[in-house]
């Protein structure tokens, strides 16, 4: 047996989601989960093909701590207290007003404490909080754009299309074109 292990040797590698046995490339990681949720919603859901399309400044959009305000669309920052630091509807900015204007002078998210109290699943949030998922947050911003432009109605029942586009994902059925495989080094 050889002294030294060499990944380079391998054919395949596996590896968990804890981030235990490879270092990403997160930039390339983040486009392929956006692409292969996006594109499960264009061609099983019949969103529209523009969800596929990206620039690179799109990508300021994410980071880790986001929570999905499913009830409305916005998608919010919010400090260890329940402020909310930030806020978009989809993709758009909210101003300092329309904060308050949703939130109350105090500028609190009324979910707060359910989410602070227990990370458990809701039907009126998700919380990205990892690298994994982070892309989705990006993505229903945008459908929650595409819902406005199509003049529909923006509340929860775009989530169920989310989550079959994540479990479509993470699915073993959804490797067997093997697409992403020529984009990872």
């Amino acid at each position: 047996m050889s002294e030294y292990f060499s990944l380079s040797d391998c054919d395949v590698i596996g590896f968990d989601l804890d981030h235990t046995l490879c270092r990403y490339h997160l930039k390339e990681t983040s486009r392929l989960i956006y692409e292969s949720f996006a594109r499960y919603l264009v061609e099983h859901k019949g969103y529209d093909k523009d969800l596929l399309n990206l620039t690179p400044a799109v990508w300021d959009f994410c980071f880790k701590g986001l929570v999905v305000d499913l009830e409305d669309g916005n998608i919010v920052k919010l400090a260890e207290d329940g402020t909310v630091l930030r806020a978009t509807h989809g993709t758009s900015d909210l101003s300092t007003e329309e904060i308050i204007k949703h939130y109350g002078p105090q500028r609190e998210w009324k979910h707060f404490n359910s989410l602070n109290t227990s990370f458990t699943r809701s039907a009126k949030y998700y919380f990205y909080d990892n690298y994994f998922d982070l892309p989705g947050a990006l993505l229903c911003g945008k459908v929650v754009d595409m819902l406005h432009k199509r003049g529909n109605e923006v509340n929860s029942d775009f989530w169920k299309d989310m989550v079959a586009a994540i479990d479509h994902n993470y699915n073993t059925s959804a490797f067997k074109g093997i697409q992403f495989i020529s984009n990872i080094h």
